[in-house]
């Protein structure tokens, strides 16, 4: 296996950010859609790739398998871009699937259309050669982001890095440049198609089968990156995993992070790191060590009591010329945590904070609608379509307050809100609590189906623009605690605290960060605890929050925000585009 070549850590020509036009072609667009978000045209390039979606046949673990990719690649291509540039993509699906993709983690302000899941910003992109043109700006936004597919379990395979770089206002990193940087991608592995798996899944009202490997950019095993020795590297990782959180160690090495979710931190020294799926850590590596060969892996991190699952991919990280000429073969592989070492997990989750780049803090602290949202798995009537559901027993179901997420079936939540005609697709009646209040944490309340049973809905809650908003997420151990990891799209939010146990108000308000919190747009909240986040919802559109552990979402684990239009021409959600898709 080829060593990853890295790359200088600066764009130094427009090449390296994809296919830029300048031309007359773009300059409406870039007036009325970047003028509407108050960036000078002048400012911004325009980064433009087409994103062909179709099978492609690999070799992986010995077997030949016919997944979905993108451009026959796997993973996915890289995008590249400058805070405050446009990002185009065309989209052809000539998959045998329906596709949308999701930009994890970008804003969406005022282009909500182009955010990406399936049936609550738009209706998918049918199969047969059908197209979809995503627009959006990046703005306000550096570090490191990802894209994939928003639609049953493809995002396993159509999935890529999105990297935004500083832009021409603030054009340097808020830490020493490294010398170079590589992106690794954390991913799953199956020996078969994970549109059957997860029908599968559906079908018999239970989890899906385990995936058979984790990946490092696509590969089961024998990744291999090559540095210099005295050097510094900025590493971008990204957790695409569909299941599982992750630790991540090199052997004889330690990182300083220095962003999460495209948000800079105060720069943190640890030896290993963690990412809940959806989740992105850019961290600084210093290869200081005595050149030669070193281990590098990524082990799942199991939250779940009485899982047995466990497995680690492993790469190699190699100093150039040193381990030939010291005539080493040895490699040194890292000592990593146990597979439930929550411990581990939760100090780093819980020891980052938010750098202030100004010197100030930017927490809003009055606060406008308070809400409490319990969560977990719970159990459901079969479903007619659930042939091989055992009926006795129930289909596992997930919910928020006990409202069990339907996604609607002719018309996407969003369009349903443009057209001002929400009566048939949702409804505005969200509870900002629990129905009933009981020890969530208790695992032996699974015996009472007074509280393990959940009612399905397609419920959002409705704001006001420019509301702040501050939500307790209560994990329950309804079926089991775990850790789930919650992404809300079109927003950062600050993450206030984290704790186990039930959230108690009284108490847990002593342990608010309100001067330099940590920014996410996925928070992993602790198995049997709780985490506080606040925004402000001053995008307006359709925005959903949910599970990013994939099974969870088809099983209801999932809620939306309905923001409404500010006062002012440039806080209004303007109409779609001529090519949104039609159910």
């Amino acid at each position: 296996m080829r060593p990853t070549a890295l790359r200088p850590s600066f764009c130094t020509a427009l090449h390296c950010i994809g296919v830029i036009h300048r031309e007359m072609f773009w300059l409406a667009y870039a007036l009325v859609f970047l003028g509407c978000l108050g960036l000078p045209p002048a400012d911004a390039a325009v980064v433009e790739h087409t994103f062909s979606v179709g099978n492609l046949t690999i070799d992986r673990l010995g077997q030949r398998q016919v997944i979905t990719a993108v451009n026959g690649q796997f993973p996915g291509p890289m995008l590249e871009a400058r805070d405050g540039d446009a990002v185009v993509v065309h989209v052809v699906n000539y998959s045998p699937y329906n596709i949308t993709i999701h930009w994890h983690g970008v804003l969406q302000r005022l282009s909500g259309w182009a955010d990406g899941p399936s049936m609550v910003s738009q209706c998918p992109i049918r199969p047969g050669g059908a197209t979809y043109t995503y627009r959006f700006n990046v703005t306000g936004q550096e570090g490191t982001l990802w894209w994939h597919a928003h639609v049953s379990f493809l995002r396993a395979t159509v999935y890529g890095a999105l990297l935004i770089r500083p832009g021409p206002d603030r054009p340097h990193y808020p830490f020493p440049a490294p010398y170079g940087e590589a992106t690794l991608l954390l991913g799953e592995w199956w020996n078969a198609s994970v549109v059957d798996i997860e029908r599968q899944a559906m079908l018999t009202g239970g989890p899906p089968n385990n995936s058979v490997a984790l990946t490092i950019n696509g590969i089961p095993s024998g990744y291999e990156l090559a540095v210099r020795h005295g050097e510094t590297y900025l590493l971008r990782l990204v957790n695409a995993a569909l299941s599982y959180q992750l630790f991540f160690k090199v052997a004889g090495h330690a990182f300083t992070v220095v962003a999460a979710d495209a948000c800079y931190t105060d720069p943190y020294n640890t030896d290993v790191i963690v990412l809940a799926p959806g989740q992105t850590v850019d961290a600084l590596m210093h290869a200081n060590a005595s050149p030669g060969r070193y281990g590098m892996a990524a082990q799942v991190y199991q939250s779940v009591a009485n899982a047995t699952y466990t497995t680690t991919t492993t790469g190699l990280l190699r100093y150039e010329h040193g381990a030939e000429a010291a005539g080493m073969s040895t490699i040194m592989m890292p000592s990593m945590p146990e597979f439930k070492d929550s411990a581990t997990a939760q100090d780093f989750y819980g020891s980052l904070t938010g750098l202030l780049r100004d010197g100030k803090p930017t927490v809003p602290l009055h606060v406008d609608t308070r809400m409490l949202v319990t969560y977990g798995l719970g159990i459901a009537p079969c479903m007619p379509t659930q042939t091989l559901c055992n009926r006795t027993r129930g289909s596992v179901a997930a919910s928020m307050n006990n409202v069990s997420f339907q996604l609607p079936k002719a018309m996407s939540l969003l369009e349903a809100r443009m057209r001002g005609n929400a009566d048939g697709v949702y409804t505005r009646d969200f509870p900002d609590r629990p129905p009933v209040m009981f020890d969530f944490t208790n695992g032996s309340m699974s015996s009472n189906r007074s509280v393990m049973l959940t009612s399905k809905g397609t419920r959002v809650k409705r704001l006001r623009f420019n509301t702040t908003v501050e939500v307790v997420l209560q994990n329950t151990a309804i079926l089991g605690s775990e850790n789930h990891p919650l992404h809300l799209h079109g927003f950062n939010f600050y993450v206030l605290a984290q704790g186990a146990g039930n959230f108690n108000a009284r108490t847990a308000v002593r342990s608010y960060n309100l001067v330099n919190p940590q920014q996410r747009n996925t928070v992993a909240v602790p198995a049997g605890g709780w985490a506080v986040i606040r925004f402000t919802a001053d995008n307006p559109g359709v925005w959903v929050m949910h599970c990013h552990l994939d099974a969870h979402l088809p099983f209801g684990l999932a809620m939306a925000f309905e923001v409404d239009d500010g006062p002012t021409p440039d806080t209004v959600l303007p109409p779609p585009p001529p090519d949104y898709p039609q159910c």
